[in-house]
């Protein structure tokens, strides 16, 4: 059976789209890969059908709960069975029946914090490993936008495991982060897949704004006009709820999503809006990294993000059954401040960095309720965290849990140079991306070179630097309300009011 036949046996697919034949066969040649394909370009069919051609197990790594479940499902739905997500949704008793029977399944979803787990590990280590799968594998770098520490303890994991043949497939990486990737993996004799990060099928449009209350006055006139299902992004879990309770007063189907929410909440949501009972969520970046929902007409940013690639990945959830979609960027003087902040609030400073590490340094054994402790005493972030936790590794300050006596004012020194090189790296990604605001250029072809590209071919529906009818992406016919216009106005104040605003 052919690669087009196996297609069509298992996902029903008549024919490949761009990339995946190639990235499919060097996979099934047992190469290492490094594999770049736009959002919507049908990544998973990459890792998932050499792991059912491939005799032996194929792990993929995760970074989003949801994702897993979701792919899980899907797979379930194709009559593939043998395919299992180990995560935190799992309750002990689940987790431990299924690490014993690890060896029955083709298909083993992992977050990358479960490889800390030994038995898991020690089940891994007597499987046949035939691919080793890193979605989202821009992940592993520090300098990338979504950066997870623990991505980069994979390489760890890779050697414990025999090394298997190893796919880090991801829809939005620069020629530096896919170095990193390869650093970072020890992939030295890798092939790469590099495709276009060009999605032709979504429009630009940026709008500028004196006043928030002006931005939130047009946000609600285009929720009321647009073609949906959209999704409306925010930098604050707050203001996801404040805009949901006002749409909800506009009589959409809409609910709010971030990363405060439990797990159980967040994947009723994001079922809800798969399924078609919601359509349209306000949320943070915590929601639609590889949400396959195809019909996605639009994406209004409120807040914008501290980086280009960021912002590329998150308009990519739109469009992906290939038909016209809009992207809105709102942005208002006030936002800039706000987007310095989310950089801010992830930089340790000295004081708390020498802190941190006195305190650890009184202990024999490191704890997760002492290191949470610890954590909330400086006021550290969950992010920094990871950060501090995976360099007192690396510099030998903790093994295996256990503190290590070492000179702290150099590993002081070292930590506080990690964490200013971090952060200038990130400020300097945000003027990236507020000059690509500002431009006076076709927006696609600036976003186009960042990644070293060109823009081919002119496109109707381009930017609002290029010009187009924003019509076309409207509701073809809107019946008007006939009862009394909604004061929004007036219920946000009453709704601050309720939170102690």
């Amino acid at each position: 059976m052919n690669l087009v036949d196996s297609l069509k046996k298992w996902f029903g697919y008549d024919s490949f789209r761009p990339g995946q034949k190639e990235i499919i066969a060097t996979v099934l040649a047992k190469q290492d890969v490094i594999a770049m394909l736009p959002t919507g370009a049908g990544k998973s069919i990459c890792y998932q059908l050499p792991a059912l051609l491939n005799k032996g197990t194929t792990i993929i790594v995760s970074p989003l709960l949801s994702l897993m479940e979701d792919q899980v499902q899907q797979l379930k739905k194709n009559g593939i069975k043998k395919v299992v997500a180990l995560n935190s949704f799992l309750s002990f008793a689940e987790k431990k029946h299924l690490i014993e029977r690890l060896h029955d399944y083709k298909m083993i979803y992992l977050a990358p914090e479960m490889f800390q787990n030994k038995a898991i590990m020690n089940q891994l280590k007597q499987m046949k490993i035939d691919l080793f799968v890193i979605d989202e594998a821009h992940c592993i770098s520090q300098w990338g936008h979504d950066f997870r520490p623990d991505y980069i303890r994979l390489q760890d994991v890779r050697k414990a495991l025999h090394h298997p043949p190893t796919l880090a497939i991801t829809a939005t990486a620069t020629k530096e982060i896919r170095n990193d990737i390869k650093e970072l993996l020890a992939l030295t004799d890798v092939v790469e897949h590099i495709h276009s990060v060009e999605r032709g099928n979504i429009a630009f449009r940026l709008e500028k704004f004196l006043h928030t209350d002006d931005k939130l006055k047009r946000l609600l006139e285009l929720v009321e006009r647009l073609e949906g299902p959209g999704m409306i992004y925010f930098s604050s879990r707050l203001w996801t709820e404040k805009v949901s309770y006002l749409l909800k007063k506009q009589h959409q189907k809409v609910s709010h999503y971030h990363g405060g929410m439990s797990n159980e909440e967040r994947l009723l949501i994001q079922q809800q809006f798969l399924n078609g009972q919601l359509s349209l969520i306000c949320c943070t970046s915590a929601f639609g990294m590889g949400i396959n929902k195809k019909d996605i007409r639009y994406i209004i940013h409120f807040h914008y993000p501290t980086e280009l690639e960021s912002y590329l990945q998150e308009i990519g959830r739109a469009g992906r059954d290939g038909k016209d979609s809009i992207a809105y960027l709102l942005a208002s003087s006030e936002d800039h401040q706000l987007a310095n902040n989310l950089i801010t609030l992830e930089q340790l400073q000295p004081d708390q960095i020498e802190g941190i590490i006195k305190s650890v340094a009184k202990l024999e054994t490191l704890s997760q309720e002492h290191w949470l402790n610890i954590l909330a005493t400086y006021e550290c972030s969950e992010t920094s965290g990871k950060i501090l936790l995976y360099h007192f590794e690396t510099y030998r300050f903790l093994i295996e849990g256990k503190v290590q006596k070492m000179p702290l004012n150099s590993l002081k020194e070292e930590i506080v140079r990690i964490f200013d090189s971090r952060q200038n790296v990130r400020k300097k990604k945000l003027n990236t991306f507020e000059l690509w605001m500002n431009t006076q250029n076709c927006r696609r072809k600036e976003m186009l070179a960042f990644f070293d590209e060109f823009k081919e071919k002119s496109i109707d529906y381009c930017c609002d630097r290029c010009g187009f009818e924003q019509e076309h992406y409207f509701l073809k016919e809107q019946s008007l309300p006939q009862e009394e216009p909604f004061k929004w106005e007036k219920e946000l104040a009453q709704k601050l009011l309720q939170v102690g605003l």
